[in-house]
């Protein structure tokens, strides 16, 4: 028997959706076998081939989401490069978009068109508002998913502004949803007989969901929580700690066994026996003074001596982590979280490896980014049997 690639073998991803939620997507259905389609705009391409940190003009980012992705170009304002686009969707089962709404009518690539020509095909659209409402046809990007979510006003010191995170937030957690949200639809399709659907998602519901308890708080309570720091209203200790050599660890008191734990690792056994300090609720109001007596007994040690203590009393305890330091921890070494890719324009590089871990068709990497239109002729030539002299007149009009 022809050994299994992986858990999506036989499906098809068309990937037209630029930046990062939608390639998000399409990246985690690439791990897993599915062949993914990247179409990119003929002469620029993904603007996430040139996001954030390059290498010899190679961005960096680009390299790692793009991976097991086939690249080709297609203009789809071309009457042409939409009938190819068709002729591509006949033979897929997923197509990713993150155009407005407005654009993807003008091209006939609504959903209603879409699913009247390819009933089988499940439409994934992923945008900054998401269907329906005022703001459907407005630009929008992960910031502002971040701003309106709710994030970045419970993300900050008490004292300072709201603050947005320095990497792709919204867009990587709106694409984890979508994933989910995708396999649904296919289920749905292949196992009860159904066609496509629609999945809608915007990037502000996934990270408001996660923070639910604020507009919960404010619903029932009247009361709009407010930053608080590295503290959580629902935990104590909660924080990240200056150790007495200059670096960080972070504490958790989660639960009131590992509360305790961390008392008598802090040399304060009274707090350990004190119902004022065990009892979770009770803790909550004396958030700040146990803030103050960890933080006290953390920076009169340095990082290694802290964790020697914190590890043999069981405390739910981390040093707070940079790239370099990431990459060398022992436990993430012996779980294989990264690994090196050869790649052509790099060489080996060092990528994190699919997240979910399943134990017999697990995911894998097989390239990674590839250059923009690497794979026109594999798939305009072989899948759909465009011809050499159809090819060279779709390039001279600038369709592929």
């Amino acid at each position: 028997m022809p050994q299994v690639r992986g858990p999506l073998q036989g499906l098809r991803v068309v990937d037209t959706a630029t930046l990062a939620a939608g390639p998000v997507v399409a990246t985690a259905f690439g791990e897993f076998g599915a062949d993914v389609i990247k179409v990119e705009q003929p002469g620029s391409g993904d603007p996430m081939r040139t996001w954030g940190e390059r290498k010899d003009d190679v961005g960096l980012v680009w390299k790692s989401i793009s991976r097991n992705k086939r690249c080709i170009t297609l203009d789809l304002r071309h009457k042409d490069g939409q009938e190819l686009f068709h002729r591509l969707l006949d033979v897929s089962d997923v197509v990713i978009f993150g155009n407005r709404p407005s654009a993807l009518e003008r091209w006939g690539l609504d959903w209603p068109s879409v699913h009247r020509a390819h009933p089988q095909v499940v439409m994934v659209h992923i945008s900054g508002y998401g269907a329906g409402g005022p703001k459907s046809d407005r630009p929008g990007f992960g910031t502002l998913a971040e701003a309106m979510s709710g994030f970045a006003h419970l993300t900050g010191q008490p004292e300072g502004p709201p603050t947005l995170p320095p990497f792709m937030l919204a867009d990587g957690v709106a694409g984890l949803a979508t994933t989910y949200a995708t396999m649904m639809a296919l289920y749905h399709r292949d196992l009860h007989g159904g066609q496509g659907q629609l999945v809608d998602v915007n990037l502000i519901e996934p990270l408001a969901r996660l923070i639910e308890s604020a507009t919960l708080t404010y619903d029932q309570l009247g009361v709009i929580p407010a930053r608080l720091g590295n503290r959580l209203d629902a935990s104590a200790p909660r924080n990240a700690y200056r150790t007495a050599d200059g670096k960080w660890l972070a504490v958790s008191g989660a639960s009131p066994n590992i509360a305790v734990r961390v008392f008598r690792a802090v040399e304060r056994p009274d707090l350990a026996e004190n119902p004022d300090y065990v009892d979770p609720v009770m803790r909550q109001h004396r958030a700040v003074e146990v803030d103050q007596v960890v933080a006290e007994w953390v920076g009169r040690h340095s990082l290694e001596e802290a964790m020697a203590v914190f590890e043999r009393s069981e405390v739910a305890a981390a040093p707070v982590y940079d790239a370099a330091q990431l990459l060398t921890d022992d436990h993430l070494r012996a779980r294989g979280t990264f690994v090196k890719v050869e790649d052509p324009d790099l060489g080996p590089v060092t990528v994190q490896a699919p997240v979910v871990r399943l134990s017999e068709t697990p995911g894998r990497i097989d390239h990674l980014g590839r250059p923009l239109g690497a794979d026109n002729e594999a798939v305009f030539g072989e899948l759909l049997g465009v011809g050499a002299e159809r090819m060279a007149a779709l390039r001279e009009a600038g369709t592929i």
